[in-house]
């Protein structure tokens, strides 16, 4: 059956808008677009052709035995239903006096001052001004504002404001809700669907206060942002997660303020994201989950620093394609970048333990502070550039380097691959050649490292070799050791020795570090002692 519901009783006569076509309405909580409005043969009676937001709930793309009445993006997007069955929703300040649980003639009669009006909010008492500096509206089927005085007179001090997952259906609805709300900074769109404007200028005096918008989830592609842009003279956060946006262009003359940007879940175009190296003030951009694989900056030579992005601080490529460490050797070039996010960029780090995909990234990244919302401690960075230096040093060694500076000379392609390793020499110098690692596949099996684990002051207990991953931290050794010695982990404290020590000890004095941070390698020896 192609049509909801249908029965002769759903023919009578019901109250609708008078332009109806393009409403957003909700039926059984989906939301949809009106599309065509009237009969569908051989039933009698108006029919709603809805294009709904969630296309399972659809059932054809807008035709009926082989009648074309309305089109859908999606092959099953659209349904008939009787008007009777389709919720118009309701204007905003009812929406509000729901919520809120008030009396508007009661607010607004003519004995009433605002300021000073004490109201029942849920069983306790707000001063009506005070109380609402934020006001959610987030799915309470909004679809138009209502009397504009009211707006006015009743949020005289709301900053904030969500119309999240409404029925709203153009800007000039939201237009005539906001244009009444004087101090407006935030506004929380997401999920709704807006037709655009001819002209967005003629809007801007509603959006005027506006600094932060999110618009996430509204079928939106880059070219139709910008063409609403206009209306936002002083936005600096912009959040677009889940949209239709693929091919970036660069933004003129609007959106120069910008200072957060979210493209998050979008399958953007890669090449075309450079389009927005040059917004002057932004700061915090997010390419999660966009099919992404890099950037590149062809400006500047490896080890240079872009004339792109330059006041860009905060980057997240959290869920993407990146496969490369060149990827990573191109982010250094960025000259203000101190925090990035770079979770679940498998095809990258899949061989990799957390630990060490971390330290990769810290060697390479000389300004990052913050990664994957963690802070990089100095001995953090110590500790990453150092086993940095004597993993790649036979790499090192063999494209021509050399501990002697006059005879340092690695070639082209190393320096390429590796355009840190230059100025971490000069900052620690060159790692012995007993340091050295030799290189092998980035594999869990191959961190494993094989030491003795020693009891120096118990003489009967003989030696046992165990094989450890190097990112386990020390606290967690002492719990193996712990059960081993059936010892409470307080009671021991740890040394390590090795071959190449003369006899020397280095105490385990951080539980809370790994095992590669104190340069452990195979054949070493851990020295278990009770407090």
């Amino acid at each position: 059956m192609v049509l909801d519901n249908m029965s002769a009783a759903d023919s009578r006569e019901v109250e609708m808008p008078a332009e109806a076509l393009g409403r957003r309405v909700s039926c059984e909580g989906e939301r949809g677009t009106v599309r065509y409005v009237g009969e569908v043969p051989p039933t009698a009676g108006p029919w709603l052709g809805v294009e709904w937001d969630n296309s399972e709930r659809g059932k054809h793309d807008g035709s009926h035995e082989g009648i074309k009445y309305f089109t859908c993006r999606h092959p099953t997007g659209g349904s008939f239903v009787r008007p009777k069955k389709a919720s118009f929703g309701v204007d905003f300040m009812s929406a509000v006096r729901d919520l809120y649980q008030f009396n508007l003639q009661e607010v607004f009669g003519p004995q009433t001052t605002i300021a000073s009006k004490t109201v029942e909010v849920s069983g306790f008492t707000k001063n009506r001004a005070d109380s609402l500096g934020v006001v959610s509206l987030r799915h309470r089927e909004v679809s138009s504002p209502g009397p504009g005085d009211q707006i006015r007179t009743f949020m005289p001090d709301v900053r904030s404001l969500d119309l999240c997952g409404n029925l709203l259906s153009s800007w000039e609805n939201v237009a005539e809700i906001t244009e009444n709300i004087e101090h407006l900074r935030e506004l929380l769109l997401s999920h709704n669907r807006l037709s655009l404007i001819s002209d967005p200028v003629s809007l801007s005096h509603a959006f005027s206060s506006l600094t932060v918008l999110s618009l996430a989830g509204c079928q939106l592609t880059w070219t139709q942002v910008l063409q609403c842009a206009p209306m936002w003279p002083r936005l600096e956060e912009l959040y677009l997660a889940e949209n239709d946006i693929t091919e970036l262009s660069r933004p003129l003359d609007v959106v120069q303020d910008l200072r957060v940007l979210d493209l998050s879940s979008n399958p953007l175009v890669q090449d075309s994201i450079l389009s927005l190296a040059y917004l002057p003030r932004l700061e915090n951009l997010n390419l999660s989950t966009t099919e992404l694989s890099g950037l590149q900056f062809d400006d500047v030579p490896p080890g240079g620093k872009t004339g792109m992005f330059t006041t860009l601080k905060v980057l997240i490529l959290n869920h993407n394609n990146i496969a490369q460490w060149s990827a990573v050797n191109e982010l250094a070039k960025l000259q203000s970048l101190v925090e990035l996010s770079f979770r679940h960029n498998n095809q990258l780090t899949n061989d990799l333990t957390p630990q060490t995909a971390n330290q990769l990234i810290i060697a390479k990244l000389p300004q990052l502070a913050v990664l994957n919302k963690s802070r990089v401690l100095p001995d953090d960075r110590r500790g990453a550039e150092l086993d940095y230096i004597k993993t790649f040093g036979l790499e090192w060694l063999a494209s021509g380097g050399n501990r002697d500076p006059a005879e340092n000379r690695p070639s082209a392609a190393f320096t390429c691959t590796h355009p840190r390793y230059l100025p971490l020499i000069q900052k620690y110098g060159a790692a012995e050649e007993g340091e050295l690692k030799k290189q092998t596949p980035f594999a869990l099996k191959n961190q494993l490292i094989s030491v003795t684990i020693v009891c120096p002051e118990e003489a009967e207990r003989l030696p046992v070799v165990k094989k450890l991953p190097d990112s386990m931290t020390v606290q967690k050794v002492k719990g193996l050791l712990s059960r081993m010695l059936k010892v409470p982990g307080a009671a021991i404290t740890l040394t390590y020795t090795g071959p190449k020590m003369n006899g020397s000890e280095v105490d385990l004095d951080n539980d809370l570090k790994p095992l590669q941070f104190y340069s452990i390698e195979n054949g070493d020896s851990l020295l278990v002692r009770r407090t």
